[in-house]
């Protein structure tokens, strides 16, 4: 299927932006090898109202600095200083909005996937938690912080999200709070983290 473009990335609802990447597919190209995976869970983040955005007043930071270009950059934070979380920026330059990307299902290079998530015990996670969670989503992908900033459109570019391959319907679609983020006051009951729920 054919890359996302710039359209799709640079509209200024972050909230539908989120909905709109659940079915579609995110990959990763490192050292000759391709992993990726169907979105299945989203959450948005909207400057500069959104007191659980990192970019909340506008504020910019080295860190957040990259969700103040235009849509369709990588955002890959640290979290907790273990995970790496990956994230979309949306929006026009300066909007700072941005997608969590917190689930995925496996669709190309399943094995190293599995090798990327070992533990340290040498026990690959279950199938239902192996890219459940925005840390396993990034760890099984092979994305890290230093590639914040990639440019997700460029054809040559190693991570990048490729269109819906199956219809999305509404229906198909549950929303609920965002996760771990209620520091955040009102804005934590927001309803901005979307599950993409398959029919049988």
């Amino acid at each position: 299927m054919p890359r996302l473009t710039s359209e799709f990335y640079l509209r200024t609802d972050v909230v539908q932006v989120a909905q709109d990447l659940l079915g579609t597919v995110l990959y990763t190209a490192f050292d000759g090898v391709i992993t990726g995976g169907m979105i299945t869970e989203t959450e948005a983040y909207r400057a500069p109202d959104d007191k659980a955005c990192h970019a909340y007043g506008n504020r910019r930071t080295p860190r957040t600095e990259i969700m103040f270009a235009p849509g369709g950059r990588a955002y890959i934070y640290l979290c907790y200083g273990i995970h790496h979380l990956f994230n979309v920026v949306t929006g026009p330059e300066d909007m700072a909005h941005a997608v969590l990307i917190r689930a995925i299902q496996p669709v190309a290079g399943l094995d190293i996937m599995q090798q990327r998530r070992r533990s340290g015990k040498g026990k690959i996670p279950a199938s239902k938690t192996l890219t459940t969670g925005p840390g396993a989503v990034a760890q099984a992908l092979g994305l890290h912080t230093s590639q914040s900033g990639q440019n997700l459109i460029s054809e040559g570019s190693p991570i990048w999200i490729e269109e819906r391959s199956m219809p999305v319907f509404q229906d198909m679609i549950t929303a609920g709070p965002r996760i771990g983020v209620d520091y955040a006051g009102e804005c934590a009951a927001w309803p901005w983290r979307f599950r993409l729920m398959q029919k049988a």
